[in-house]
């Protein structure tokens, strides 16, 4: 008999990809620890003995390292270092079979919306009395809220749809109850995640319903900030903008990926709105709401993407001076509506231009940051990391977007507080600041 046998199993939990990712890791880990599972996530030391990656499919970049993650596993699994490894998320949703066949000593794979089965195979029951209840893997002061899964856009380029199903929103009561339960815990800011937040409420309201939500929200005791992220540019309710006008809880912040702006190619890629409409909108959302950061992403190298199409992007870019951006070069994925169309723009060129919009980018940043000099903003602190603490405006999300680094050694804060911070110094992408 094998002494490890004897040992007590611990499940360690490695989440790659998106939030939405990150939530569902949380979900997982909330059910194994009510059935009294030890349970960890990302463990580097003494990492348990039963591994579970929650993988992305996403492009090209996020599949080869769910790839070689679960490589690595596998790996450990046949030297003796851990004793099973599962697969769920989203690569596995999508490659399930191809999966199987190449790295066949994998104990088992499992899809998106196979919660119930992945914890039948960890030993566990799935409790459907700790719905909203997780075990949250992010700062204590923030955590993602997811409102509604898959999408029914019928966008090119993306195989959200294949991996992630149509799209199905939850009832409020229950987001209500979720945010109440982690505004116990000590979360004050709630980051709202969906493939799409406008679509919110479609199915189960017949009626577009995120203010509705967001009023709701805003009524919980103990959360304070409340952030937007992934609206969709098309049929997006315009009553969310005469709420974050009005409350104060609502961050006057929106992440709204727009993929690119040449007509010919947001045709192509099937998004349903023009370069007028969409330059319309955003004049909209910044008259509703004065001083609002906007957040987008852009692809380029989409098939058929000419040098005047990229130019058109360029100049949208400096027209709009967005306050955050992230740019992607277009990855050819397979049963999407633009696998049908050739992939025509060289890799090379693809990486220039991505470059080139982010080193636009780098200076409206830059721009922008130093305006803030001298100011003060109300941070909430995140952590302290090295000689600094690390702390966000409203107008930043975590990962993504700008920081607000305090100079340990001169100055103390409080983590998971908000904190008044005068800004002394700014980069591109970071500001320097201290309590004011």
């Amino acid at each position: 008999m094998r002494t490890k046998s004897l040992k007590k199993n611990k499940i360690n939990v490695i989440t790659l990809g998106c939030s939405k990712n990150v939530y569902d890791s949380e979900v997982l880990m909330g059910q194994l620890l009510a059935n009294g599972k030890e349970v960890t996530h990302e463990a580097t030391k003494d990492e348990g003995n039963i591994i579970v990656i929650n993988t992305c499919g996403f492009i090209d970049n996020a599949k080869a390292e769910s790839v070689n993650m679960i490589l690595e596993y596998a790996d450990k699994k046949d030297k003796g270092l851990v004793d099973k490894v599962f697969v769920t998320g989203c690569l596995s949703e999508r490659y399930r079979p191809d999966l199987e066949k190449e790295i066949p000593n994998v104990d088992q794979y499992f899809g998106t919306t196979e919660l119930p089965q992945l914890l039948k195979a960890l030993g566990a029951d799935y409790k459907h009395e700790l719905l909203g209840e997780r075990l949250t893997t992010t700062p204590k002061n923030y955590a993602y809220l997811k409102i509604a899964e898959g999408c029914d856009r019928p966008c090119s380029f993306c195989a959200i749809p294949l991996m992630r199903g149509s799209h199905v929103s939850q009832p409020i009561e229950k987001l209500v109850k979720e945010a109440q339960g982690l505004a116990k815990n000590g979360v004050k800011e709630l980051i709202l995640i969906a493939q799409d937040l406008t679509y919110y409420g479609l199915d189960l309201y017949k009626k577009r319903n995120l203010a509705e939500l967001l009023e709701a929200l805003a009524a919980v005791e103990g959360i304070e900030w409340i952030r937007l992220h992934y609206a969709y540019p098309t049929g997006f309710p315009m009553d969310v903008l005469e709420l974050m006008k009005r409350e104060p809880k609502i961050c006057n912040y929106i992440d709204i990926p727009l993929q690119h702006i040449s007509d010919s190619i947001l045709k192509s890629m099937r998004r349903g709105t023009t370069q007028a409409k969409t330059t319309q909108l955003l004049k909209d959302f910044r008259a509703a709401v004065p001083g609002m950061a906007i957040r987008t992403t852009l692809i380029v190298g989409y098939p058929g993407e000419t040098q005047e199409d990229f130019e058109i992007l360029k100049e949208f870019v400096q027209e709009m001076k967005f306050d955050r951006m992230g740019c992607f070069a277009y990855s050819h994925e397979e049963n999407t509506h633009a696998y049908l169309l050739e992939d025509n723009v060289p890799d090379d060129v693809k990486q220039a231009r991505a470059n080139e919009i982010m080193e636009l980018q780098s200076q409206i940043s830059w721009d922008l940051n130093q305006e803030k000099v001298g100011q003060v903003f109300r941070c909430i602190i995140d952590r302290k990391e090295g000689a600094h603490f690390v702390g966000r405006t409203e107008f930043d999300s975590p990962d993504v977007d700008n920081e607000v680094l305090i100079d340990a050694s001169k100055h103390y804060v409080k983590t998971g507080e908000f904190v008044n911070i005068k800004i002394i110094e700014a980069t591109e992408f970071d500001l320097y600041g201290e309590p004011a």
